[in-house]
């Protein structure tokens, strides 16, 4: 899947330094893929950090600005495959337990993509240091919108929109794909009157209900002070229990919900919700597809061997469920 290792290791490295110097809000550094390859590495020494170069007639463009309505501007960067006709286009969102991270984590994914066809879109979006729930929530809405907006230029099929996430990243992307078009998520930012609706929804280990016993013994845990949910929620479970309700996407899941993709490591904690997600999708008629891979970490797919397969099944599923011409 391209060069491996030290080069993607460095260029992510220097990306994050380069925005937390150039910010002029709070950053916080906690999650970094030097970091996540530090920690997995002492339980998988042979992994390596995942790279994909462009293809030829892939094009990509960086550092533009989606909103700049919330006191700084917001930025996504494009990766387009070379075609005739609209593509279908991919949202790429970024983990870090709502408080770290950075969109340069889903190059890689978008990287693939682009060379499967799609168009592919990282996002940059407010996190907890800067702003509470339902912050982040609202700049997706505002990309997606943005996307649309803007399809003729990078060549999108408007009807084939979906949204894919890591970890948090996930719960988030979950979250608008249930809940699209909501009162307080999309009711605000640029580009009001284009849909924010997608079709479909790749979850990579993110959970999908705050309120499970599972979700609440690891993300309510009194001995985090605060948890990753309590600083994004500006409160205990106890304490702002109607925000970690509705941020649940289980609560929403029906027949209007799109298809959905999950690829699960091998840690219970990041599947809170999910069977029963499925099971309701099940109910409803609504395809849905699993994948967990083995003795796994959290991040796995950041990282090869992990990477390689976790890209095949993404294009695999939105190959299968985003098929119609869009409007």
């Amino acid at each position: 899947m391209g060069v491996k290792g030290a080069a993607w290791l460095m260029v992510s490295v220097c990306l994050m330094g380069g925005a937390a110097g150039a910010a002029q809000h709070p950053v916080d550094d906690s999650f970094t893929v030097a970091k996540a390859l530090a920690k997995a590495g002492q339980d998988h020494p042979d992994i390596q950090v995942a790279s994909v170069a462009p293809e030829a007639g892939v094009s990509v463009v960086r550092n533009l600005v989606y909103r700049n309505d919330v006191g700084r501007a917001l930025h996504v960067d494009v990766f387009s495959p070379k075609s005739d006709k609209p593509a279908p286009a991919v949202l790429l969102v970024h983990g870090g337990g709502w408080a770290s991270g950075a969109r340069s984590h889903q190059e890689p994914m978008a990287t693939h993509l682009a060379n499967s066809g799609f168009v592919a879109v990282t996002v940059e979006y407010r996190l907890s240091p800067e702003a509470k729930y339902p912050a982040g929530m609202s700049d997706l809405h505002a990309a997606v919108r943005w996307l649309r907006a803007n399809a003729d230029v990078y060549g999108v099929d408007t009807g084939r929109v979906a949204i894919l996430g890591c970890s948090s990243g996930a719960q988030m992307a979950a979250l608008l794909g249930v809940m699209t078009d909501a009162p307080g998520y999309a009711a605000d930012g640029p580009y009001q009157g284009v849909p924010s609706r997608v079709q479909a929804i790749v979850n990579i280990d993110g959970i999908v209900s705050f309120t499970t016993p599972m979700a609440l013994k690891h993300e309510n845990d009194p001995a985090k002070q605060p948890s990753a949910a309590e600083a994004w929620f500006g409160g205990r479970y106890e304490q702002a229990t109607e925000l970690w309700e509705q941020a649940s996407p289980l609560a929403y899941v029906g027949n209007q919900t799109p298809p959905t993709l999950f690829i699960n490591s091998s840690q219970p904690r990041f599947h809170a919700g999910r069977d029963d997600y499925i099971a309701r999708l099940d109910g409803a008629g609504v395809y849905s597809e699993v994948h967990t891979l083995p003795n796994t970490p959290h991040p796995f797919w950041l990282f090869d061997p992990w990477f390689e397969s976790t890209a095949f099944w993404v294009a695999a599923f939105l190959g299968r469920v985003l098929t119609s011409p869009g409007s």
